[in-house]
């Protein structure tokens, strides 16, 4: 528990607001027919603690006791996560992109590497403990990022200093998931939407706070409820509004008594209760809607009808306006073109072109169905790209709800019989997340080598 358990974070008014949402957890229907969201989250967390005991918390511990070398240590965790993305999320920006991105900037002194995330991966002992490491592990990696500008590279492709919290948290968890709370981006911005907590730009600090609201709201779920609620529990009653962090699906939002027909996209909580909240998401409504046509959400049907078009064009527009957003010349192609893909978007500056294709699945998305169709277009379509814009790299994007296991030869083939340098497997609500960070900042998201294009260079 806290160090500082008996001082309270929230007031009344907000405790009764934090309340009144657990109940509405308690009650929410699932996806799947015949469960509650409550059973199906149930599930998700015997997965993962299931992962933890058998290979997450062995690997930890042998890495801290210097028995794993950190070149093993990275490719196991990062392979695992990869496997299992939709538990933590940590595939994303924040843990696998982190994790890489500071591998590289710490290259020729990689046994100080070690040394650190060996102090700073250690479960602390208390709370003051934890705030001294991640203050200076954060001042590590803002060291070892200054050094990596110095020394020639993008300011843009340093190690982020916002990552550190949920990067750390995440092991701490495996060590204990009692104790300490994952840092959610995601539940950090529902959490402020709903009005229940700010950050103050401290970043331990704001970990530890974190911490203690998560205590604080399990021990008045569960007196309110007489359900024992633990910290996943707590975890997610706010994905019910904002979100699960790296699931396929959108939240809700609910208004006034109202619920209202179209979702938002993931990480923006609109409303709670009988108190409206400013939204704390950028993305346009024509990008936030791309995971339900992904899916062919059957209530944009009548939608996309009476607008005169179909649910499968409206999502290769919401997929051009996506890599328009995100800084790229783009061409949306597709129907009454013959046999091309979708789209284009192009990178000159950077040097390369991203070929794409949208695929609405209600099932997600099987490769090997269209392989001849899409190797003929895609090798025209890359060769005119090189002779025309002389393009180094040429990227094959698709873009659907999920996708099928089992597409490596398929990859392979289309590799082989192709001037395409990889091929991309996206889920619609990865790009959306993709346009939430570009919208949020800027100028710290490139489509260059130090930021987007990276993507684009595994399958």
């Amino acid at each position: 528990m806290s160090d500082l358990a008996d001082d309270k974070i929230l007031n009344p008014q907000q405790q009764q607001a934090a309340v009144a949402l657990m109940r509405e957890y308690l009650a929410a229907p699932g996806k799947e027919n015949g469960k509650t969201f409550v059973q199906e989250e149930a599930a998700m967390d015997a997965e993962r603690v299931a992962l933890i005991e058998k290979d997450l918390a062995p690997l930890v511990r042998s890495f801290l006791a210097g028995t794993l070398p950190f070149s093993q240590f990275k490719s196991r965790i990062l392979g695992i996560n990869q496997v299992h993305r939709s538990l933590w999320g940590f595939g994303g920006m924040n843990g696998r992109m982190f994790f890489n991105v500071v591998a590289n900037a710490s290259e020729g002194a990689s046994e100080e590497l070690d040394q650190e995330l060996k102090a700073v991966l250690a479960e602390p002992a208390n709370e003051t403990l934890a705030a001294s490491r991640l203050k200076t592990f954060e001042s590590y990696v803002k060291r070892i990022g200054d050094a990596w500008v110095e020394a020639g590279n993008s300011a843009h492709s340093r190690p982020k200093l916002g990552s550190v919290s949920f990067f750390v948290s995440y092991f701490w968890q495996v060590q204990n998931r009692h104790v300490w709370p994952v840092y959610f981006t995601n539940s950090v911005r529902t959490l402020t939407a709903l009005n229940l907590w700010d950050q103050t730009g401290n970043r331990a600090e704001d970990y530890l706070r974190f911490k203690r609201l998560h205590e604080e709201l399990a021990v008045a779920f569960t007196n309110a409820s007489g359900k024992k609620f633990t910290l996943y529990d707590v975890e997610h009653v706010f994905w019910l509004k904002g979100g699960n962090p790296d699931d396929n699906e959108v939240a809700e939002p609910a208004t006034v008594g109202v619920t209202i027909g179209i979702e938002t996209a993931p990480h923006v909580p609109v409303v709670a209760e009988d108190r409206v909240v400013l939204p704390d998401s950028f993305v346009p409504p024509v990008v936030a809607v791309l995971p339900l046509l992904a899916r062919h959400d059957g209530r944009y049907s009548e939608a996309a009808q009476k607008a005169g078009t179909s649910i499968a064009r409206a999502f290769e527009r919401a997929i051009d306006a996506s890599f328009t957003i995100l800084g790229y010349e783009t061409k949306l192609l597709g129907q009454g073109q013959g046999r091309v893909p979708d789209g284009l978007a192009e990178a000159r500056d950077q040097n390369y072109a991203i070929i794409w294709d949208g695929k609405v699945r209600t099932d997600g998305y099987s490769m090997g169905t269209d392989d001849r169709v899409i190797s003929n277009y895609v090798t025209t379509q890359s060769r005119e790209l090189k002779r025309r814009s002389h393009l180094r790299n040429i990227y094959y994007c698709v873009v659907s709800s999920v996708f099928a296991e089992g597409y490596d030869e398929q990859i392979a083939t289309l590799k082989m019989e192709t001037d395409v340098n990889e091929v991309v497997l996206v889920e619609a609500a990865a790009l959306v997340a993709m346009v939430d960070i570009k919208l949020h900042d800027p100028l710290g998201m490139s489509i260059g080598p130090d930021g987007l294009q990276r993507l684009f260079t595994s399958s």
